[in-house]
């Protein structure tokens, strides 16, 4: 039975990856939009740091624990693929993005991982460093399925979903129920739980697209 489980979970984690590729490639469309127009207009920088910060606490939580290596392989290519974005964003955003998002990457991704990194190397022993980084790995995988929602504003104000794209909340459903999966077969809570408020936050913002009533850019 138990190998049974871990060979589902196994499954579950694979297709995971999978779909967690085109999750990070879903932006991809907004980018070209970004590149023809030599500017970011009303995109925001928000989920792509957010997002770098969460694969960067996925990436060390793995390594604190064992048998997640399907959590390293998805998070590292999360780690180069959002540090591309961020990078093609500061040198298409206007100066005042462009400092906003410097000042964000610097104190989210620098000194706050930095910080977690210190305090639960200095401060917290044997198993429950991995209990700690996984609750804060929780808290954070929720922040990127929350983080596009601070676009809900810039939609309501331009009545277009140009800036809330289709094709991520897509891949963001079937990615939260892949890991819900693996996470509950793996009997890890800190993966499975955050991917069903995941799931929820990414239905709230279809059918907020929906009840725009205009017509979806992918």
């Amino acid at each position: 039975m138990a190998v049974f489980s871990a060979h589902w979970a196994f499954a579950f984690g694979l297709l995971g990856n999978m779909v967690s590729f085109m999750v990070y490639l879903a932006p991809l469309p907004t980018f070209y939009q970004v590149y023809k127009k030599k500017s970011t207009e009303g995109f925001q920088s928000i989920p792509y740091v957010v997002a770098l910060f969460s694969a960067m606490l996925w990436i060390f939580y793995a390594f604190l624990k064992s048998s997640v290596i399907l959590l390293i392989t998805i998070n590292s290519f999360g780690c180069l693929i959002e540090t591309i974005y961020i990078c093609f964003f500061l040198f298409y955003a206007p100066k005042k993005a462009r400092i906003q998002t410097v000042k964000l990457l610097v104190l989210l991704n620098v000194v706050g991982f930095g910080l977690i990194l210190l305090l639960t190397h200095f401060l917290v022993k044997g198993s429950s460093r991995a209990g700690i980084v996984g609750w804060i790995c929780l808290v954070f995988s929720l922040s990127v399925f929350v983080a596009p929602l601070c676009i809900v504003r810039q939609v309501i104000r331009t009545k277009s979903v140009e800036y809330m794209p289709f094709l991520l909340s897509f891949f963001l459903t079937i990615s939260a129920v892949m890991w819900f999966f693996y996470g509950l077969l793996v009997k890890d809570y800190n993966i499975a739980i955050p991917n069903v408020l995941g799931f929820i936050s990414v239905f709230f913002r279809w059918c907020f697209m929906q009840h725009t009533g205009t017509q979806t850019k992918l």
